[in-house]
Parts: C-alpha cells; structure tokens; sequence
C-alpha cells in the first residue's frame, strides 16, 4: 500500500524488539519478524537504487522469502510465501530471482546450521487411504480453529484499545497475562521448537496436549494483541500441531481399530490450521512437508489443508489473519489468482468490424450539420476515421476537435484533413485488448483504427472503450450465466446479473 517503501529503522528496530520479546518468554516465533525484517533490507535495496514500484516489490518479496528460507531451511516454501501472501503474482520478473534469493538464504542455513529439517522427526504412518474419514473430520476441525485464531486475536485487540490507558502499557499488560498463564503452563514460553518436536513425535500424553492447545493458544492472543512484537507462525504451529495429535489418541480411543498416528496428524494439522488462517494454502503444505522431507505427508496435507482452507474462507471471505488489519481500514486484498482477461482475448474478437468512417476531404460544418441532425452514421461513436478516394485510413478526428474547430473558425469551412489527428495510433485484429488498452492509456486516446498490419493504412475495423468493457461482460457472463446442459434448464444469474449486462441475449464477443 505505500508502493513497499519501509522505513530504515523498521530493519533495525524489529529484530531487536523481537529478540527482546522472545528472549524474555515471549510465546511467539522468530519468522514473523525475520520474514518482515528481510522484506525491509529489500525496500532499502530498492529505494538506494533506481528501480520501478514493481521492481521494489519483487525486491522486497526477495527479502521476505530469503528470511523465511534461511530460518526453517525451507526453499520453495520461502518462494511460495511470497508469491501468496506479498506478489499476488506469478511472473518471471519475480519468480526467477525469488528463487535466487530463497537458494541463496537456504545455503548459509546449511553451512551455519546444517543441512537437516527443521524437526527432528520419525518415521510416521499416515495410514492412507484407511484414515481418510479422520482426515475428512481433521480438515473441518482445522477450518474452525483457523477462523478462531483470528477472531479471537482481534476480538482482544479490540479490547486492548477500549482500555482508558496510553497505549505504550498494553505490552506490559499483555506480558503479564503471559507470565500468569506461563506460571501454570510453562511450555508455552519462549519459541517452543523442542515442544513441537516432541508433538510430532508423540511423546506427550493427550492431556498435556489438550493444555498446551488452549494455553499456548490463549497467550499468543494476548500477548501479540497488546502489540508486542513477534511471529505467529510457531505458536500457531505448536497450538494446532497439539490439537492434530490430540485429535488422533482421542480417536484411537473412541475407534480401537483405528490407530492412527498422532504424530501424522500434528503434522497434517500443523500446516492446515496457518494455511487456513493467512490464505497461504499451498505453502504450507509445501513447508509442513519441507519441515519433515517425508514424501507420505502430501496426500493428507493437501486433503485437510484445502478442507480447512475452504472453511476459512466460508466464514471469513474478505480477510485472513494477515489482511485483516488493512480490511478494518477499508483496504481489502484481492486473494485470488487469475489471468486477466484482457489478456486473452484479441481485439479481432470484440472490435466493430464496421469502421465509422468519412471522406477526408468534407468540411468540418458538413460534419457538424451531420452530427445536429443525428445521423446514425456518425453518431455511433466519439471517433469517426476519415479516408481518401481509395478508402485509406488519413485521420482521425473526434468530437472535440470538431468543437475547437469551430471556435477557431465559426464557419466550419476547413476541412477534416485540416482538423483531425493524422498521426495515428493504431491496434491490429491479432494484437491482445490489453495491449490496445496499454496504447490507449500510454497516449491518452479512448479509442483506435483497427489496421491490417502489412498494410497500416487499411482498416479493419474500430476499438473504442465499450469493445473493451464488453471482453469484462464476457468474463461476468462465463461466471454467471449457466449454460444448457443434457440435464434440466439452464439457471441464469438472475435480474441483476440480466441488468448488469444490458438484457443481452447472446455475448458480444
């Protein structure tokens, strides 16, 4: 939102308030404020050298990407990280140099920490296909704690900011509730890697799990509600990975038969519930995978991940626990992935095969005459091209030159030729709307001659804004308007679908 301009000391100042933060037993984790502290050095790249607002961007999402890799040793999840929650883009300008800088972070991981993953992990059995079922009632469970994380974070920032205090005690107020909770359940202070560890395991008891679900839980929020500054992600992955396990030993004890591993299911759970939560689906089914390098997990991640996620966005649609700040400010963003349409289709599909055209040679008060009496001829559009004897493009010449014509001159007697625009930008049939759009745009025209391109001077046909608009009508019409199938009546998308569209019986295009 600030074209990825971040203050310097946001690069200082952040790794030091989250050191300080987890040091002292702070149950959050260090990659939130690494991935934002990498993100800043690649602001800073970005603003010391002449780059684009997209350039910064990419050079920011580098960053983030390189902080995230460096910390779990987690390369293509590091690049999928910031193409889901930083790009919203999938391009090479990105892509490629994503992947340098994740490369880069993941082998000074390997050469200071070592080459291993993240949680020492055994071997686990994630009993495919027999589990499905349990993985199907996983998926759900994860959805509803997804949503419930962050509802319940910024229902107790809310309250934070109803306190009659400055808001520089709320860290203190947050530290305190920490240090009750922490009192009686120790495991929740500091990072709590090793508890994780333990979890995928299955080296803690079902009641102890059920604990450090809900305290682990309860002093994130308040905690990371009062402000103090620190990561969501192993909190979250602790709290979650104990409800997967705990889910899986109370099944076990319901269903005998079942055995299913605890451990799996920490795991599967693990990934799903952050997923879920920041609308970061696929990369955490990368990581809980990367984290791991046990190939057998993917089937259940992908299963329960993409249930959760589907409930996520069921009861949460226009924000995750990412986002949304920026939507309580009126700022919503745009979480899907798709190809614009503009993109797809060529201007041959929509342009006016028709061309307005005129005689270069006729006066300009003919024109207006034309005009007064509403000839349908040349009031269809607010261009009209003007030809030679041969019919061959010369000009083009638009309502408001004919109106500064006739100031100029009241008796209109010059003619079209005199008056229009002759150096012309033009489109061709096999060009995409997004370039005769980006043309329109970079010249300031709301409409183009369509032109054979061996032959510049011979038209086509006509561009003008409504083409445009029409390619938009087509991608509403193939979201909404059902078409008729073996089976039954088509079910259109309503009155206001119908109105949208002007009543259109067929599309334009």
């Amino acid at each position: 939102m600030n074209r990825s301009r971040i203050q310097p000391r946001v690069a200082i100042l952040k790794p030091i308030s989250a050191a300080i933060a987890i040091g002292t037993g702070g149950p959050f984790g260090a990659e939130g404020p690494i991935i934002q502290t990498g993100g800043a050095l690649g602001s800073l790249v970005g603003q010391i050298v002449h780059t684009t607002a997209s350039e910064r961007k990419v050079l920011l999402a580098c960053g983030a990407a390189a902080g995230m890799s460096a910390t779990f040793n987690t390369p293509i999840a590091g690049v999928i990280l910031a193409i889901e929650l930083l790009l919203f883009e999938f391009k090479s300008r990105s892509f490629i140099p994503l992947v340098i800088a994740s490369v880069l972070a993941t082998a000074v991981h390997q050469q200071l920490l070592g080459y291993g993953p993240m949680f020492d992990v055994a071997a686990m059995d994630f009993s495919i296909p027999r589990a499905l079922p349990f993985y199907l009632l996983l998926g759900g469970l994860c959805g509803l704690a997804a949503v419930g994380f962050s509802k319940a974070l910024y229902w107790i920032e809310d309250q934070f900011e109803k306190l009659p205090i400055d808001e520089l005690w709320w860290p203190a107020i947050g530290a305190l509730g920490l240090g009750i909770i922490g009192y009686f359940v120790p495991r929740v202070l500091g990072v709590g890697y090793d508890t994780i560890t333990d979890i995928l395991n299955a080296r803690l008891p079902i009641g102890l799990l059920l604990v450090v679900m809900i305290a682990k839980a309860a002093a994130l929020v308040v905690s990371l509600g009062s402000g103090t500054s620190g990561g969501l992600l192993a909190p979250m992955f602790m709290s979650s990975a104990a409800m997967g396990g705990a889910f899986a030993m109370l099944a076990n004890r319901i269903f005998p038969s079942a055995h299913l591993s605890p451990g799996a299911f920490a795991l599967v759970a693990m990934g799903a519930v952050f997923g879920a939560a920041s609308r970061a689906t696929f990369t955490f089914i990368i990581f809980a995978f990367e984290i791991t390098r046990d190939y057998n997990a993917v089937l259940p991640l992908m299963l329960v991940s993409v249930i959760a996620a589907g409930i996520a966005v069921l009861l949460m649609p226009h924000a995750s626990i990412m986002t949304e700040k920026l939507a309580r400010r009126g700022l919503r963003i745009h979480h899907d992935y798709e190809v614009d349409i503009l993109q797809q289709i060529r201007v041959a599909e929509t342009m006016d095969q028709t061309a307005p055209t005129i005689s270069s040679s006729m006066s300009v008060g003919e024109l207006a005459e034309r005009i007064a009496r509403r000839d349908p001829e040349v009031i269809r559009h607010q261009a009209l091209l003007a030809v030679d004897e041969k019919g061959q493009l010369e000009a083009i010449i638009t309502r408001g030159d004919i109106l500064r014509a006739l100031d100029r001159e009241p008796s209109g007697v010059a003619t079209i030729l005199q008056v229009a625009t002759t150096k012309l930008v033009v489109t061709y049939p096999n060009e995409t709307l997004s370039d005769a759009t980006d043309k329109m745009l970079r010249h300031n025209v709301g409409r183009l001659p369509v032109v054979d391109r061996g032959n510049p001077k011979q038209i086509v046909g006509y561009l003008g804004r409504p083409n445009i608009m029409a390619a938009r009508v087509r991608r509403m019409e193939e979201e909404h308007i059902r078409e008729r199938g073996w089976m039954g009546r088509p079910v259109n998308g309503g009155p206001a679908f119908a109105e949208l569209t002007g009543n259109r019986r067929k599309p334009t295009a």
